[in-house]
């Protein structure tokens, strides 16, 4: 088995191909290579006979090309995007380039592949666009998103990722292109960008620092952790329906302010200090267009493929922070070079 996994130097991508390897597949990642990349996140599959770390911008239609006639995949896990919203309100360029350029090369590339291929390769030959909740706008106080959510997305990232979307089942349903699309809650665990809200309120608190959170802290978000993503992207990939799409989501809903607090009251727990880091909370402006809740029904993904989550919010938090607390050669380097928080 021959997987390309786009994206795979970054937090979720990195995740999912050391599962991939683990599972016995040799993979290839293609990955931009951008600051929010990390190839010590694959540290322990360099120089291995199954792993190849390929250093190439998707938005190059050539170099994709060339990429699939040389690797040959059986799968494809597309996850090679810009995502962090704020980045994409003070430069939302970048967001139209590789979101939806690079997706739209990418299909291309993949379309002519497989119109070339054997009609058993081209058989079993699948193509998985991984997406996010935040496609499908804000929610009210009740209510979950569905596959059968109308989009309508708020800010230029999410709206990249909704043409994207678009692109992947157009490409679906105009050429037959064997493609799935999943969309998926805020991930959070082990080796995540430091900029994200998780590992921010993290190492900021380590480090004493105030702990911004958005207006009041009430916008409610889904939180998945990323290892019961990457076991849904999988199963997705290799027994989902092709040309529907699957919501990936981990049914723990919590405001910004009670994320914030969770990582507080753990890190006074396993590394106490001479105050509660709660203290350390800050609240600042909110973001233009900040949607105020996001939920996923999972129930299709549980339902057809037999998915659930088996980490809770709380099991997660502890495994991530107790991550970090023992990683600190990995994110060392991010604070003082990349991101200071």
């Amino acid at each position: 088995m021959k997987v390309i996994v786009t994206g795979g130097a970054g937090f979720i991508g990195s995740a999912l191909t050391l599962r991939l390897h683990q599972g016995g597949a040799d993979v290839v990642v293609v990955d931009k290579m951008t600051y929010a990349a990390n190839p010590e996140s694959l540290g322990p599959l360099v120089g291995g006979p199954r792993f190849k770390l390929i250093r190439q911008d998707i938005c190059d239609a050539g170099a994709m090309v060339k990429l699939f006639a040389g690797i040959r995949p059986n799968y494809v896990y597309h996850l090679a995007a810009e995502s962090h919203v704020d980045r994409s309100i003070t430069g939302s360029q970048a967001f139209l380039e590789t979101n939806i350029m690079g997706t739209y090369s990418l299909l291309e590339a993949a379309r002519g592949y497989w119109g070339g291929l054997p009609r058993v390769m081209k058989d079993t030959f699948r193509f998985l666009h991984v997406s996010t909740d935040e496609v499908y706008g804000s929610l009210g106080p009740a209510g979950l998103f569905t596959e059968e959510t109308r989009y309508d997305p708020s800010s230029p990232y999410s709206s990249s990722k909704a043409a994207s979307d678009h692109l992947a089942m157009a490409w679906r349903r105009t050429y037959g292109l064997p493609i799935i699309v999943s969309n998926c809650s805020n991930n959070y665990g082990p080796r995540q960008f430091p900029e994200k809200l998780i590992p921010l309120v993290i190492l900021n608190a380590l480090e004493m620092k105030p702990l911004p959170v958005y207006g009041d802290g009430s916008n409610i978000r889904d939180w998945l952790y990323v290892e019961d993503h990457v076991r849904a992207i999988q199963q997705i990939c290799e027994t989902g329906r092709l040309g529907e799409t699957y919501n990936v989501g981990g049914r723990n809903e919590h405001t910004n302010l009670q994320v914030v607090q969770k990582v507080c009251d753990l890190l006074d727990e396993l590394l106490p200090v001479d105050r509660p880091r709660r203290d350390l909370i800050t609240f600042v402006t909110d973001r233009p267009g900040h949607d105020q809740r996001y939920a996923i029904d999972a129930s299709k993904l549980e339902n057809e493929l037999g998915w659930r989550a088996q980490e809770s919010f709380e099991t997660g938090l502890r495994k991530t922070v107790e991550w970090y607390l023992a990683n600190s050669d990995w994110w060392e380097p991010l604070r003082q070079k990349v991101y200071a928080g």
